[in-house]
């Protein structure tokens, strides 16, 4: 039986159809909006704990890169942990819970090649003799440290900075005693500021965290020694992604800036 729509009930079926084409679009809207509005994956780096294990002689700078990190990445807290390279590279090998790796040279971390990601320099360094305030001891080139009347400390052999030492010592056939040998580069500094040593070989940037108490000799660069800096993240963080990401603004302009403030030389 064929139903006849009467004027009435045509007018409420044009009526409904009309009320229901808006609420389709709307439906259709909110679908593409979803859509739009997820962020892009990667987009941001992810929240984290981060652990960094670092060479002593990164104990100032890397305090303001902590602090400039954390500002650009809110949410991410970085905590450094500070000794001579030889030790950090014994602490990843003992399985310490860390997310990250800097080291004082190349070669620490190349010895750690399956413990870490891809390494890379972010940057360099030279040597200086530290000297007491005011150089008492009128210490001028590194053929005075053979004097055996002055109290000369170096880093240990295994220690990168006592490596470059050597390095540059044997170079000019010059033979120091040291009264001591020490386990990183901080502790020779340490020797030199408190008067229990007249001399040692730091980093150019050690040298600068203490001109109260130390003064710096250079060593001409024909003589000296470039140590380079080279960051990985570690294969056993729980943090990878995070790990990563910090690692990769290491080499940024902001982060670079704040290296070469301190005296440390572009990678």
């Amino acid at each position: 039986m064929t139903r006849v729509l009467t004027p009435r009930r045509a007018a409420a079926a044009v009526i409904t159809a009309a009320l229901l084409v808006p609420l389709a679009a709307c439906g259709s809207d909110k679908k593409d909006d979803s859509k739009t509005d997820t962020p892009a994956s990667g987009a941001a780096a992810p929240k984290a704990h981060l652990t960094v294990l670092a060479a002593a002689s990164l104990t100032d700078v890397f305090k303001t890169v902590g602090a400039a990190y954390e500002k650009e990445h809110p949410g991410t807290k970085v905590k450094f942990s500070f000794a001579g390279s030889q030790e950090l590279a014994a602490q990843v090998k003992q399985g310490a819970p860390a997310d990250a790796l800097v080291t004082a040279d190349t070669k620490t971390m190349d010895g750690l090649k399956s413990d870490t990601g891809a390494a890379t320099v972010i940057a360099k360094n030279r040597l200086v003799i530290a000297t007491g305030k005011g150089n008492p001891k009128k210490v001028g080139a590194l053929k005075d440290l053979a004097d055996t009347k002055l109290k000369v400390v170096l880093a240990a052999p295994e220690v990168p900075v006592g490596r470059y030492s050597k390095k540059v010592l044997d170079a000019q056939k010059i033979t120091v005693k040291p009264v001591s040998q020490e386990p990183n580069v901080r502790a020779v500094l340490s020797k030199v500021e408190l008067g229990e040593a007249d001399a040692g070989i730091v980093y150019k940037t050690d040298a600068a965290t203490a001109t109260a108490k130390v003064e710096a000799v250079d060593i001409p660069d024909a003589q000296n020694a470039v140590a380079s800096y080279p960051a990985a993240t570690l294969k056993t963080s729980k943090n990878a992604a995070a790990a990563t990401a910090f690692v990769q603004w290491l080499s940024t302009p902001e982060a670079q800036k704040i290296l070469q403030d301190a005296g440390f030389q572009k990678p």
